[in-house]
């Protein structure tokens, strides 16, 4: 059920984003619940890790380091690089530095699964890159759209600590006190996920439904690119690198699958609604290319 749901996850983002579109009105005054939203997601990954997984930093010591790096170098530089390859308007070079420099997805764990990856490596790498980027990416902001707009390194990281840390933080925690309890839920976390992000891209599209109906294709062209080139520079480094084909698959899927639903919420927070395009847009196509490489790789050795 779980993977299906995962699998039309882009319909009914795609779906509520054709309403949100038309009927603006229903969505736009839940602006202010876009970070809430988040923290909900936040929350639920959280209640899905347990203390002992940490303990396997160990085992993947490598892959995890590699994979990392991978993620806060690529996805960031690349995101720049295309944004001023195709001339893309200050905000939506802004949006698109957003999306490359926050951490992984959360749904890549899903992902991950259905391409038949090393899921426990996929969830260490997760966290870790989400926690490390409670830091990590406010410095990268900074360093690569600071000469664009005004930002506040230490206003960035204490409201990651609130968006990001502290409700997986407590997630973690009541996993580990109150176990039985949630292990019932468990199974529907991701499902509740899913359903705040999709109204996070919903709120975003009403927010822009002027700027939307003159976009053209360039942005989501950007977008496009800049997710596949995630996947497939994830892939071939690690490939290259002498890691087995699991692996590979697994830090491909990591880098490539960007945790827009943050992205989406800093632009509103520290920016423009306009900004928070690239990752409503990212947050539906890396579903569609993740679902679609990883039927792939499920069918394959």
């Amino acid at each position: 059920m779980l993977a299906n749901t995962v699998r039309l996850f882009p319909l009914f983002a795609i779906l509520l984003s054709l309403v949100a579109y038309f009927v603006p009105n229903l969505f736009v005054d839940l602006k202010s619940q876009i970070v809430p939203l988040l923290m909900i997601i936040m929350l639920s990954m959280g209640l899905t890790l347990s203390i002992d997984d940490f303990k396997k930093l160990k085992i993947y010591k490598r892959a995890i380091l590699v994979g990392i790096l991978l993620q806060f170098t690529i996805m960031p530089f690349v995101a720049l690089f295309i944004a001023n390859f195709l001339n893309l308007e200050k905000s939506f070079v802004i949006g698109m530095i957003l999306v490359g420099s926050v951490a992984g997805g959360t749904a890549s764990n899903v992902i991950c699964y259905i391409a038949k990856g090393n899921i426990a490596l996929s969830i260490i790498m997760t966290t870790l890159s989400t926690l490390i980027g409670v830091i990590i990416t406010p410095i990268l902001i900074k360093n690569l759209a600071g000469t664009m707009i005004d930002i506040s390194i230490v206003a960035m990281v204490i409201s990651l600590l609130k968006i990001v840390l502290l409700p997986v933080v407590i997630g973690i925690l009541l996993n580990h006190f109150l176990s039985k309890i949630i292990k019932i839920i468990n199974p529907i976390l991701p499902i509740i996920s899913i359903i705040a992000i999709v109204l996070v891209i919903a709120i975003v599209v009403a927010l822009n439904k002027n700027m939307l109906s003159t976009l053209g294709f360039i942005l989501p062209l950007a977008v496009v690119i800049h997710n596949i080139t995630g996947l497939v520079a994830g892939f071939w480094f690690c490939k290259i690198l002498g890691f087995d084909k699991k692996t590979c698959k697994t830090i491909s899927i990591e880098v490539g699958l960007q945790n827009s639903g943050l992205a989406v919420a800093l632009a509103n927070q520290f920016f423009t609604p306009t900004t928070a395009l690239p990752g409503a847009i990212f947050s539906i196509w890396h579903n569609i290319s993740g679902s679609l490489l990883a039927g792939y790789w499920s069918k394959t050795k």
